[in-house]
């Protein structure tokens, strides 16, 4: 085949561009090219980030942050459940003694069986305060597991809301704050919060 053949699959050969001017003639540029005074750098490309994913927000969004104030809310909730309950064991003897359960065995089974009961509780919600402690440190700095866990968190502070509800009035508010968490942890800009990436 030569170049010349209207049959090729190639098609026609490359059209040749006329010779450069010699020296001392004025360099042009090829059309559809401006051109640039002398002196000028030529532009440089765009900046583009090549492998790195999308950044992510630079400060924490307000529905992230006010997640974090509802968790912060419940661990406090805790903290006072388990100081009541510690006021409750303190008069717990009290109100045994008064009762004067010495004569009756069963009795006296019962009231150790409750004072078990009382302590029990009192480690529950300290420790439950601990562990909303920890997810609330956890929110400036922490990856998408802080946001499950803060999810979760709220679930079973909705349980602990329930158990409560009856007591001092604590566990209305309870469980209306943890629905609130629930809510804004699971919001996509919290997600975005917590899946940003980190340098």
């Amino acid at each position: 085949m030569s170049f010349g053949d209207p049959n090729s699959p190639y098609g026609p050969p490359p059209q040749q561009q006329p010779p450069a001017p010699g020296y001392g003639y004025p360099q042009q540029a090829p059309p559809g090219v401006p051109q640039q005074g002398y002196g000028a750098y030529p532009a440089a490309p765009p900046m583009q980030g090549y492998g790195y994913p999308p950044a992510g927000p630079a400060q924490m969004p307000g529905i992230t942050r006010a997640a974090q104030i509802m968790l912060g809310v419940i661990v406090l909730a805790h903290a006072v459940i388990a100081a009541l309950y510690g006021y409750s064991l303190t008069q717990w003897d009290e109100l045994v003694a008064e009762a004067d359960l010495s004569n009756n065995s069963q009795a006296e089974a019962i009231a150790d069986l409750g004072k078990g009961i009382l302590v029990f509780l009192i480690g529950l919600a300290a420790v439950f305060a601990l562990l909303g402690l920890a997810l609330v440190v956890q929110y400036a700095k922490g990856g998408n597991g802080v946001r499950v866990c803060s999810i979760v968190y709220g679930s079973f502070a909705i349980i602990t809301g329930i158990f409560m509800i009856a007591a001092w009035g604590i566990g209305l508010l309870i469980i209306i704050v943890a629905i609130l968490l629930i809510i804004f942890a699971a919001k996509r800009t919290s997600a975005e919060w917590f899946n940003r990436p980190r340098f």
